[in-house]
């Protein structure tokens, strides 16, 4: 799948599954809006492309400020001329339930994880219409589609971000704008780490993820810019208001399944 003459924004772009993204956007001759608020990262992805050859541009930003996500697709238009698709890969954890999460938690992962992906997709849109259609993907989590304990604020983003596809999908379906999400299982990202950190003995989190996917393993986070890839390419022309799991099998198998063999 080639991306020449392409502008795709990738929110998150700088660490994990979005910088996979935009490394592979670029290797096939897409350019790309980097979008993060880690500026040394942004930094380092977007230096990673330029020295290879290809064409991107680095933006730190605070996806839930929606002037600030405002000024970089501005930014992005300015510097590559419009805007063909969107991934939206912005993310954050944070621990608590419907007791223990404190407004502030809430706020912010509900600022990053769902503002942040109806802010880059709003202000995109406009740029998709002047260009006659366009793809935006937004990367959620299996845990849109089940849960875990002690997880409210995430989860509740990320069910409340198939919601923001399925809208636009609709929304804009006539103007030739499609919208989809993937959803991915444990992913070996900085995320992951982090989440790890917390526990005395991360290397018991690492197994623990691995045995709960059937394939025995935690995804690269380029298995998962793949998915988003084919959904943000005209190769996916027909395929808008979906869910794409890419989890290895998590959600197949009936949890407390005892192993035959």
């Amino acid at each position: 799948m080639r991306f020449d003459g392409k502008t795709i924004i990738v929110t998150g772009g700088a660490l994990g599954i979005g910088q996979a993204a935009c490394v592979l956007l670029a290797e096939r001759g897409g350019s790309v809006s980097i979008i993060d608020w880690d500026e040394e990262a942004g930094d380092s992805t977007r230096d990673e492309i330029t020295k290879a050859g290809g064409n991107a541009i680095f933006n730190k930003v605070d996806v839930s400020d929606a002037s600030a996500v405002e000024d970089a697709v501005a930014r992005t238009v300015e510097a590559f001329g419009g805007v063909n698709s969107l991934i939206v890969s912005a993310g954050i954890q944070r621990y608590g339930t419907a007791l223990s999460t404190t407004d502030d938690q809430w706020d912010e992962v509900l600022g990053v994880n769902l503002k942040g992906a109806w802010n880059a997709a709003r202000f995109s849109i406009p740029r998709m219409q002047a260009a006659g259609g366009g793809s935006i993907v937004n990367v959620s989590s299996v845990q849109a589609l089940a849960s875990q304990q002690n997880v409210l604020a995430y989860t509740v983003s990320k069910h409340a971000l198939l919601g923001l596809t399925r809208s636009i999908a609709m929304d804009f379906a006539a103007e030739n704008i499609r919208a989809n999400a993937v959803c991915p299982g444990t992913v070996d990202t900085p995320m992951l780490r982090w989440a790890a950190s917390l526990d005395p003995e991360p290397e018991s989190v690492y197994e623990a993820c691995r045995k709960m996917h059937p394939l025995g393993r935690i995804a690269r986070p380029s298995e998962i810019a793949e998915v988003a890839l084919f959904l943000a390419h005209e190769a996916s022309s027909f395929v808008t208001g979906s869910v794409w799991t890419a989890d290895g099998g998590l959600l197949t198998q009936i949890g407390g399944v005892p192993q035959t063999n």
